[in-house]
């Protein structure tokens, strides 16, 4: 490789511009009468995994075969029973309006396997049902913080956790991930982070990006932490949408198993990622109080209404049925081989070293020496101040291995703009 590969060029011939994969650029001056959007609207972020998804869309139109790295999707088809029960339920007419809280055989069979997983106490009436696992994110921070409250959340991170706090007027507090420490943390890292304005702190294991799994020492070590700096009204935000996702003999562990900690804690998950009904759109979180789930039932009315019936009555089928474990199991043997697969592919690669992720389905190499090979590193100093400010030498080569390769994959700053580059 050499130095010339990649230009301070490369962000725009023919890559788009990077404002693409920025924030809605807030005009410089503008009038009242010429205003369209609220201030509010160029606060908040978004996913450039989906983002990109024009570009792609472009160079399938010109013939080319992108492989796309970009999503985090699982690329195997609905379970057939899952698919049955759906279908059956159509048939049956369960396509009107249902219980905005979710429909209790689903809240039923969410708070069975809550319960019986972290070994805590739950009732189907603190379990409140979303249009996914994403909504929840936005919603809790909304509804726990005001302006000027903190929220801590893990970066590298899936993005709506940073992308969400300027929309609602709260600061983004990150709590940095170092490759050193295996993108792991301990209590000593989050109490420094932890003030008197804290108000959401969001833990996610097994972790996107980095397949980052929590031990149940770990969790009680974070949980001291909570315990003794954070005052009870402060919520985990703990989301655990990979929780069956996991490799090389490792366990799913909860904080809301800790001892004194269920009470504190919103547990979050959804079909998504487990059963690979990303468009299901089918998610959930249970509350430490009936009196916080029926604030949420509230914001479901007022916001969706409800969510289809059919597909609840599927999610209830496929987290109950004997099934589920084996379509499961068969999904992580190939996402296990695969993973081992690219880690050492990419290990063999200089400029590039990669760890292997515990579970999730994601890997986060360090590309540090490829920036350096490829030359992004010299020619992201030579971009305008306002490029340099929404990308980086990372991006760069993103865009090189899109454009030029047709893989479509991530930068670190889509993984929260805060941070270390690489």
């Amino acid at each position: 490789m050499n130095a010339t590969l990649i230009t301070s060029d490369t962000l725009t011939k023919p890559a788009p511009s990077p404002d693409k994969f920025a924030p809605i650029a807030r005009p410089k001056k503008a009038k009242l009468p010429d205003r369209l959007f609220s201030d509010r609207t160029y606060l908040i972020g978004s996913e450039n995994a989906f983002r990109i998804g024009p570009q792609i869309r472009e160079l399938e139109l010109q013939g080319h075969k992108v492989i796309k790295c970009n999503l985090g999707e699982p690329d195997f088809p609905l379970a057939r029973h899952i698919a049955d029960e759906i279908k059956r339920q159509i048939d049956l007419d369960l396509t009107h309006y249902c219980d905005p809280q979710g429909i209790l055989p689903l809240r039923e069979a969410i708070a069975r396997i809550v319960a019986r997983t972290r070994k805590i106490d739950i009732s189907p009436e603190r379990v409140v049902v979303f249009p996914g696992g994403k909504p929840p994110i936005g919603l809790t921070q909304q509804t726990y913080c005001n302006p000027g409250d903190e929220v801590i959340y893990p970066s590298p991170g899936f993005p709506i956790y940073e992308s969400f706090t300027g929309y609602v007027g709260a600061k983004p507090v990150p709590l940095h991930l170092r490759e050193e420490a295996e993108f792991s943390f301990s209590g000593r890292d989050l109490a420094p982070l932890i003030s008197d304005r804290t108000r959401v702190i969001i833990l996610n294991f097994p972790s996107n990006p980095t397949g980052g799994v929590a031990t149940r020492e770990q969790l009680a070590d974070i949980a001291d932490v909570i315990r003794e700096k954070a005052p009870p009204q402060v919520r985990i935000y703990s989301d655990e949408i990979y929780e069956d996702i996991l490799f090389d003999g490792n366990h799913h562990h909860s904080i809301a198993s800790v001892p004194g900690m269920a009470e504190r804690t919103i547990i979050v998950g959804g079909v998504s990622k487990s059963f690979a009904w990303t468009g299901g759109r089918v998610g959930w979180a249970v509350f430490p109080t009936t009196e916080e789930a029926a604030v949420f039932k509230n914001l479901n009315i007022n916001y969706f209404s409800c969510i289809p019936a059919y597909n609840q009555m599927g999610a209830a089928v496929a987290l109950e049925s004997p099934l589920s474990a084996v379509e499961i199991a068969r999904m992580c043997d190939a996402f296990r081989e695969r993973r081992d697969m690219m880690v050492a592919g990419l290990n063999a690669i200089p400029g590039i070293r990669c760890r292997k992720p515990g579970g999730a389905f994601y890997l986060f190499p360090n590309i540090g020496g490829m920036c350096e090979k490829l030359g992004a590193i010299e020619a992201y100093k030579k971009l305008p101040v306002l490029d340099r400010d929404r990308s980086s030498p990372a991006t760069l080569v993103q865009m090189f291995l899109l454009w030029r390769h047709q893989v479509a994959t991530m930068d670190r700053r889509s993984f929260g703009s805060i941070g270390s580059e690489g």
